[in-house]
């Protein structure tokens, strides 16, 4: 088994893929070696304990850590017959330093690494490299994936910038599978304080396998390794958040808010959906209401409180509920709709809602209104709130209206019984020197005596009609 040498016990292992894999590397690599462990044959283990020092430096090379102070040696006795001058080599351009036969650096930084000499006269007595670096931190790695046709991408933070000629690498193989293991170089990004490896995965991969996951780095100073990690490609699915969150307010709706978002650009809604999650709170709460299982892309907030500015946030997973939550969308704000004409308080624009025992929002007053005015030395004094309604033109037209149509009523009442009342009065007054005529309605003079015949004439009669002459009524009489 291969070993590295070691600085107070530390050693580093590596094996490797296979006993006919066996590779040489440079002093700055993970050396493999191959490791006979019956649970893990064949794969890829890497055992470190740091600090570590590199094996096969030269004799005359001096490892300085950052930040440190260290003393460079000349000779063992400083030579009697002349004094000793330092110089400097380092990138390229030369320098000159102090003398005598030791030399001190104070606080070192990268860029002192170098090749430092020493001489007396023209008679070079030593040369010494000095290589300033620090030991990789031990790597803390994660992976994940956003979406199901992505790469798998595995990352561990830095805590500090690692050393120049810092390596670092990844292995994955199959879990009890004996197979040669996907090795991959990993990148460290400056900005974002980082390594990160991409694992290119090919096409009918099976999602539910489960993965090993080994890292190792490695510099001038020593190597660390990372824990193996056991992965599936399900179990790390992460989508990159929802973009373009938008919060808009519904006419005449002072209580709701319709917030809209799209897929993010990673993820392709053709093969696979996502399930969202929605959380917002008015700006004065101080912790979020969450919406779940929201399938669509919109969400229509129907508590929002009025007047009040609302911060919403979204994320999503897979809809299936494979691998984790993605983080957090950007925030986005809106208020809800609210009545121009509404009254409204000098005081206080916005209205300040909190909710009471019995489920109502109940408005509190501002903090502003309690101040104490100590600008005219009066201190104590209290500032009372005063409210100006702003009146409404439609309530003018209302009431003016109302008020018009009142006055048209009450004048055609007042016409109309007067023309009753006139016509009344002249039918009951008389003109005065008038007397009173009774009229007695026109008739013919009444017959006389000798012109009315006292029996009249029977009258043809229709067969079947009786008649009755005064005779037969005189005869039935007796």
């Amino acid at each position: 088994m291969g070993t590295l040498g070691s600085l107070g016990g530390s050693t580093l292992q590596l094996s490797s893929l296979a006993p006919s894999s066996h590779q040489t590397w440079g002093a700055d690599d993970c050396v493999p070696s191959i490791s006979r462990d019956t649970h893990r044959a064949w794969g890829l283990t890497c055992i470190a304990y740091s600090p570590l020092v590199p094996p096969g430096l030269p004799r005359d090379t001096v490892l300085g850590r950052l930040g440190a102070n260290i003393t460079l040696t000349c000779q063992d006795e400083e030579p009697a017959n002349g004094s000793v001058l330092w110089q400097v080599e380092k990138q390229g351009a030369a320098g000159q330093l102090a003398e005598g036969n030791m030399l001190l650096l104070r606080q070192l930084r990268y860029e002192d690494s170098g090749h430092y000499s020493c001489s007396v006269g023209s008679h070079l007595l030593r040369s010494l490299r000095l290589l300033v670096a620090e030991p990789p931190e031990t790597p803390q790695v994660s992976c994940y994936r956003r979406s199901h046709d992505k790469d798998v991408l595995c990352e561990w933070p830095q805590q500090k910038k690692p050393s120049p000629g810092t390596r670092a690498m990844l292995w994955v193989r199959r879990r009890f599978v004996a197979e040669n293991a996907t090795e991959q170089r990993c990148r460290y990004f400056s900005k974002a304080r980082k390594f990160l490896c991409r694992l290119k995965v090919p096409p009918g991969t099976d999602d539910t396998k489960s993965l090993v996951v080994s890292t190792c780095v490695s510099n001038s100073a020593g190597g660390s390794a990372g824990k193996d990690k056991i992965i599936t490609l399900s179990s790390v699915l992460r989508p990159d958040p929802p973009v373009n969150v938008m919060v808009q307010a519904l006419e005449k709706a002072p209580q709701r808010l319709q917030v809209n978002w799209s897929y993010p650009p990673s993820w392709d809604p053709r093969f696979y959906w996502l399930r969202f999650q929605v959380r917002y709170r008015p700006e004065p709460a101080p912790t979020f209401m969450e919406v779940d299982q929201v399938m669509t892309t919109w969400l229509d907030i129907r508590d929002a409180w009025r007047g009040t500015r609302h911060v919403v946030q979204v994320r999503a997973k897979d809809e299936f509920g494979h691998g984790t939550w993605s983080e957090w969308s950007q925030e986005a704000v809106g208020t809800p709709w609210t009545d121009p004409w509404e009254l409204t308080s000098e005081m206080e624009p916005f209205s300040s809602q909190v909710p009471t025992e019995d489920g109502t929002y109940g408005v509190t007053l501002s903090p502003r209104l309690f101040e104490e005015d100590d600008a005219n030395g009066a201190g104590g004094s209290v500032m009372e709130s005063s409210t100006h309604p702003v009146a409404s033109p439609y309530a003018f037209l209302v009431t003016g209206g109302s008020l018009l149509l009142g006055i048209a009523l009450f004048v055609g009442i007042v016409v109309r019984y007067r023309q009753m009342w006139w016509t009344s009065g002249q039918e009951t007054t008389k003109p005065e020197g008038e007397g009173q005529h009774m009229l007695v309605p026109l008739s013919l003079p009444p017959p006389t005596l000798s012109d009315t015949p006292l029996l009249s004439h029977p009258a043809p009669s229709a067969p079947g009609v009786l008649h009755t002459t005064q005779a037969d009524y005189s005869s039935s009489g007796q």
